[in-house]
């Protein structure tokens, strides 16, 4: 109670003679407190340390907040952030860059955007979004990285990379995610109006796997921002840089995927992993977090 008044500006003696409590028995029970709570971030900083460095600097103290939190660990956000502060640590920051992979001046027709119809996804594999994005590398050149991401559970369910973006970069990335996870028929698959999705060949394993084809509107890039935000985490949390060549590109995105899946934490997801969040749905777990929040 003290320490409240004495931020309105009352002097400690005077508080301490109105309150009838002696000045050395105050200050020696501050004393006490601010020792025990030295002690207690003291003991806390080794695991926000080791959090922080698991994840590659990829979390910062919301994140680390609700993994230790899942350890029985307890310790709020700010908290966590002042603890991070004091050690130095700084989570990495997302950089803002905007490559042109989408080609839509093209005669082959487009699909109307089927996700401003419906409300979102109530389980997996009901929508799934698509885009392509570029991986540098060292010497001037460029690979293409395809990719499919389940909109329910964030979960990428299959990606490509090649040495150009034409329409077989994506159609592998599409037969993949259909091997693994045989999707029932109705299906919507959106992505943006580039010619590689609204190719003949693309357009028919559609058809054969009973999908509905889905685009964002002309001049919309909202229209398919969820993978526009995942391309930009997967860039940031990589410090994607110019790689060696196409096996090292290659081999460190399938380590990155295998994290994002399975054990990076979503804050659309309630802080959850996407491949934790697929089990507790099949366990009649609850239903998608997005769906409750505007």
């Amino acid at each position: 109670m003290i320490g409240h008044l004495q931020q309105d500006g009352l002097a400690t003696a005077t508080l301490c003679e109105v309150l009838e409590v002696h000045r050395s028995r105050y200050y020696s029970w501050r004393r006490g407190s601010q020792s025990r709570r030295a002690e207690q971030d003291a003991g806390m900083k080794p695991l926000i340390r080791d959090i922080f460095w698991e994840h590659k600097r990829r979390y910062g103290a919301r994140r680390i907040a609700q993994e230790l939190s899942s350890r029985n660990q307890c310790c709020g956000v700010g908290r966590v952030g002042r603890l991070l502060r004091e050690m130095g640590l700084k989570a990495i920051q997302p950089k803002s860059y905007r490559p042109r992979t989408t080609d839509s001046r093209h005669r082959l027709g487009y699909s109307p955007n089927l996700l401003l119809e419906g409300s979102p996804p109530g389980g997996i594999n009901q929508v799934w979004v698509g885009d392509i994005s570029y991986v540098p590398l060292r010497g001037g050149d460029f690979l293409y990285l395809a990719m499919l991401m389940d909109l329910y559970s964030r979960r990428i369910v299959a990606w490509e990379l090649l040495g150009h973006m034409k329409e077989t970069l994506v159609l592998a990335a599409l037969r993949g995610a259909i091997a693994l996870r045989q999707p029932s028929v109705a299906l919507i698959h959106h992505s943006d109006r580039g010619g590689q999705y609204a190719g003949n060949a693309y357009r028919r394993v559609l058809a054969r796997a009973g999908m509905r084809q889905s685009m964002s509107r002309a001049d919309s890039c909202y229209d398919n921002a969820f993978m526009e935000s995942c391309f930009g985490t997967i860039k940031t949390e990589l410090e994607m840089e110019s790689y060696e060549n196409e096996r090292c590109a290659r081999s460190e995105i399938g380590r990155y995927v295998r994290y994002y899946n399975t054990r990076r934490r979503h804050s659309a997801l309630d802080y959850r992993t996407p491949e934790e969040f697929e089990a507790a749905s099949t366990n009649g777990g609850p239903q998608w977090p997005n769906a409750k929040k505007s």
